[in-house]
């Protein structure tokens, strides 16, 4: 039997490192998109069509909803609050959604998951309360002990296996040709080494969800900062690169984690007491 105090907990400057990742990649999430709400990209009629909405209203629309997603991030990063969060978990949830409803594969939500899954993961970190105060304040839990621990650790290893698995599957079952010509830049046959990526990204996956160990989390975080660089270069804006701030927060933000709870992230493994 192990005291409360003899158990892991991640507080003090760790805590707050943590804690900033996880605001810093929502934040990027939010003003990446909202920056492309405002550049009113036009591949977004579509999803606005989904709920009836024509391509002059959205144009129109697009600028709003992107000033809107720049006030959430900043708000995100100087005053956060419970009900702000969960508003940012569904409207992540609803946008990735809105690809598949919108005709594109399935796995363009789960290749997503970065964008819902941070904001999930944050939080959780905030502390329980109820009525408007609770959910209106910056009031974070001072510690993370290993039950919590283990909760948000769980949400980020699910997030990063699920953002690597929907982009390894864009890549092996679908071949997006967007992909292959981004492949090609950097001076590889897309064609031929575009499934082989998608494998790649899969078993990516698998290793993250059975040991998710500080190494491997560090070579994901790399993995997707170069592959998602490659966006901008093959020509759209950078703010897609921003955009994607959740699915390069997800792994870093677990890192931290297992560093601190190496123990908890056995699978089968459950917390002393």
């Amino acid at each position: 039997m192990k005291s409360a105090a003899a158990l892991p907990r991640l507080e003090g400057d760790a805590g707050a490192l943590f804690r900033w990742t996880l605001r810093a990649g929502v934040a990027a999430c939010f003003i990446g998109h909202g920056m492309l709400g405002v550049l009113r990209t036009a591949a977004w009629t579509s999803y606005f069509a989904v709920v009836g909405i024509g391509r002059e209203t959205a144009l129109t629309l697009m600028p709003l909803v992107g000033v809107f997603d720049i006030a959430m991030a900043l708000a995100v990063l100087f005053r956060p609050a419970r009900g702000l969060v969960l508003y940012m978990v569904a409207w992540c949830v609803w946008t990735a959604l809105l690809r598949p409803l919108a005709g594109e594969s399935g796995w363009e939500a789960v290749e997503r998951a970065g964008n819902y899954g941070a904001p999930l993961a944050l939080f959780f970190l905030f502390a329980p309360g109820s009525g408007v105060q609770a959910w209106s304040t910056a009031r974070f839990r001072p510690t993370l002990d290993a039950s919590l621990g283990r909760t948000a650790g769980w949400i980020l290893r699910i997030t990063t296996a699920l953002l690597l698995f929907g982009h390894g599957m864009l890549n092996w079952m679908v071949q997006k040709p967007m992909f292959i010509t981004q492949y090609k830049l950097i001076g590889l046959p897309g064609a031929a080494v575009e499934p082989l990526v998608g494998v790649f990204e899969c078993l990516l996956a698998v290793a993250v969800l059975v040991r998710p160990n500080r190494s491997l989390l560090l070579g994901v975080l790399a993995w997707k900062l170069v592959t998602e660089a490659l966006c901008p270069l093959a020509g759209s804006p950078c703010w897609v690169f921003i955009e994607h701030g959740g699915s390069y927060a997800a792994p870093l933000a677990l890192f931290f984690l297992v560093a601190r709870f190496r123990p908890v992230f056995s699978i089968g493994h459950a917390p002393a007491v």
